[in-house]
């Protein structure tokens, strides 16, 4: 072991470990400990980055003498037992005051249990989201660490060291306690997947209505992405777009298997929002879109179901392909007020006080969401912090204003061709459900009242109300 003294350290040295060590260590001020359960992976890091500086330790014990107090270690390892396992272990050879941090994407309850646990041991438990993948993590990611104030002390200026810099200010922020940090990581993921599919389902009007070629299509990205969508999203979609198989000579958009993957967080973000009472359908129904995807047998056995009985052509291909980018672009406002709603509501029970404006700003570069949009978000918060709705805001509420009639020919056109859009017509009827002056909701609780007695409010005076509806029907107050 070397005898030089580490400030920060890393445990597992997959690429994302190994990424996030070789970028702290390229930060002036910073010396790092790694370690690994496998000791090939360690001394692999070491030889291929001389430059790096590394203090590599081949046991427990090792790294925690390897760094200064408190010591402070960053987890990379696997979500669920593996990080468990490494967290015990390093509370068996850390002290009162030390930190340990989880850069995984972790469940947030598990966060807050481990957090609880660890802090009886006199230790910081920090759970950190870091946004922006291996590139990221090795470049500047997004970073999103909850925790005590205490450990924010210490970790903050490292995490600052490492962070992507948007307008000369570090992507990362101290978000709140316990948990929180995992949260907002799994809303932003949440948030990703509806982009995502907005983008597909952009992609695929686009070619089925105009015919357009991928690279073609590509072209038409490159152009949104010099304006109000700008976006790494958009970016990475006209590189996708442009790119041809090697084998077949096709594109490769045509070659990849149309069923996608997911590793969890749209799902979580959903089922949270549910518990929350937080309507996230544009989320939902990506993550949907996902599953739906991923399920050959079923979509086999549907390939005779009838679709629309005539074709409907697109007229003037200019005026739709610009139908469909606002169409985008107010769908996509929906997806991100939902997921700031979200957060919102998570922050309110659980405690803690989440800075809304802070987190946008800290999307703005390093994050697979970073876009000029974020920059918008940001003015709104500034300008009323307890804004109640973002789409409300004055830009949000102008924007969805002038997009709203190419939303809806775009829905209308995908109705009538049979091209499924769910998260465009999601994000539509969402919108319209809360511009809406009443409801249906009041025959739910009719309905609701009938079969269960589960009474009801009324427009005219207060109080809850039951009728007898296997009786004489009259009205009683409950």
């Amino acid at each position: 072991m070397s005898d030089r003294t580490a400030n920060i350290g890393v445990v597992g040295l997959a690429v994302m470990g190994a990424n996030l060590a070789r970028n702290l260590a390229s930060r002036e001020g910073n010396t790092v400990a790694v370690l690994n359960r496998s000791r090939g992976r360690t001394d692999a890091l070491v030889s291929e980055h001389p430059e790096a500086g590394f203090v590599p330790a081949y046991s427990y014990e090792e790294f925690a003498a390897s760094l200064a107090k408190p010591r402070t270690a960053i987890i990379m390892v696997q979500a669920g037992a593996a990080t468990d396992a490494t967290i015990d272990a390093l509370v068996e050879v850390f002290e009162p005051g030390d930190i340990i941090v989880d850069g995984g994407n972790a469940y947030f309850p598990d966060t807050i249990r481990r957090e609880r646990a660890v802090r009886e041991t006199g230790i910081n438990f920090v759970g950190a989201g870091i946004s922006g993948g291996e590139e990221g993590a090795l470049n500047g990611p997004s970073i999103m660490p909850g925790g005590s104030d205490e450990s924010w002390v210490t970790l903050g200026p490292i995490l600052k060291s490492i962070a992507a810099v948007a307008e000369g200010e570090p992507c990362v922020t101290h978000v709140g306690h316990d948990g929180a940090g995992h949260f907002v990581k799994m809303v932003h993921n949440g948030i990703e997947y509806a982009d995502m599919q907005l983008i597909a389902e952009a992609y695929d009007l686009i070619r089925r209505g105009t015919g357009k070629s991928p690279a073609e299509i590509a072209e038409i990205f490159a152009e949104w992405n010099r304006g109000e969508l700008e976006s790494y999203l958009i970016e990475i979609t006209a590189e996708v777009l442009r790119q041809n198989d090697a084998a077949t000579g096709e594109p490769l958009v045509d070659v990849i298997l149309d069923q996608a993957g997911a590793k969890g967080t749209g799902a979580w973000t959903v089922q949270t929002a549910l518990s929350l009472g937080v309507p996230v359908s544009g989320i939902a129904e990506a993550t949907f879109a996902r599953s739906l995807s991923s399920h050959p047998e079923q979509r086999e056995a549907a390939r005779d179901l009838p679709g629309p009985s005539t074709a409907t052509p697109v007229d003037d291909e200019i005026a739709f392909v610009e139908d469909v980018r606002q169409a985008l672009y107010a769908s996509k406002i929906v997806a991100y007020s939902q997921g700031f709603d979200e957060i919102r509501a998570g922050a309110a029970e659980y405690g803690w006080n989440i800075d809304l404006g802070a987190i946008s700003k800290i999307w703005r570069g390093g994050c697979i969401i970073r876009a000029q949009f974020l920059n918008r978000i940001a003015e709104a918060y500034a300008e009323q912090p307890e804004l109640p709705l973002l789409m409300a805001a004055p830009y949000f509420a102008d924007a969805l204003g002038r997009g709203q009639e190419a939303w809806r020919r775009v829905v209308v056109h995908a109705t009538n061709a049979g091209i499924p859009a769910p998260a465009f017509s999601s994000s539509l009827a969402y919108y319209d459900g809360l511009r809406a002056e009443r409801l249906p909701a009041a025959l739910v609780q009719g309905q609701r009242d009938f079969f269960g007695a589960h009474t009801y409010r009324r427009v005219d005076r207060a109080g809850s109300f039951h009728t007898l509806w296997s009786g004489d029907r009259s009205e009683v107050e409950a």
